[in-house]
């Protein structure tokens, strides 16, 4: 299995301009939201407890974040704790709001996801890698870590694999 530092330079490889990294900010939290909102309906009952795709899908990822990570995963729960409870609070609300919710973030976080890999000149990671779909939030984290001064070996690892940002 690779690594954190592997899947995170591979990621970083294809994100090299600023412009595209600062468009992720919005673009990857917009898309696991929409999706979060969107797999919050139907909810089923599994011994007395709610159980919604989005709990599943969410479990599956933090598994996954857990095997290449302990301080990463536990970030991302406490993220994904957050997208669970707007999607929970969504899937109260009607129909045409929730779906609004869901599909218009998901929506326009690949729009701005796209607008930034223009900047780039590069077609998305996942194209060439599924796994980046999981590692795009994860990228998110680092890069948000970096900009707090935090986290400097790692933001060392991943720019000598993949090179610094460009302006």
């Amino acid at each position: 299995m690779k690594t954190l530092t592997d899947h995170l330079a591979n990621y970083a490889s294809y994100h090299r301009d600023r412009r595209n990294v600062a468009t992720h900010f919005v673009g990857i939290p917009l898309i696991v939201l929409g999706l979060m909102v969107l797999l919050s309906r139907p909810t089923f009952n599994l011994a007395g407890l709610p159980l919604s795709p989005a709990i599943v899908v969410t479990v599956l990822a933090l598994a996954y974040y857990f095997a290449l990570d302990l301080f990463f995963a536990l970030v991302m729960t406490v993220l994904f704790a957050l997208a669970l409870w707007l999607g929970a609070w969504s899937a109260t609300l009607p129909v045409p709001i929730w779906s609004a919710i869901g599909v218009g973030g998901f929506f326009m976080g690949w729009v701005i996801q796209f607008i930034g890999h223009i900047y780039e000149g590069r077609k998305p990671a996942f194209f060439d890698d599924i796994a980046s779909l999981l590692i795009g939030p994860l990228f998110v984290v680092a890069e948000a870590m970096f900009l707090l001064g935090l986290l400097g070996g790692l933001r060392s690892d991943i720019e000598q694999r993949a090179g610094s940002l460009r302006a």
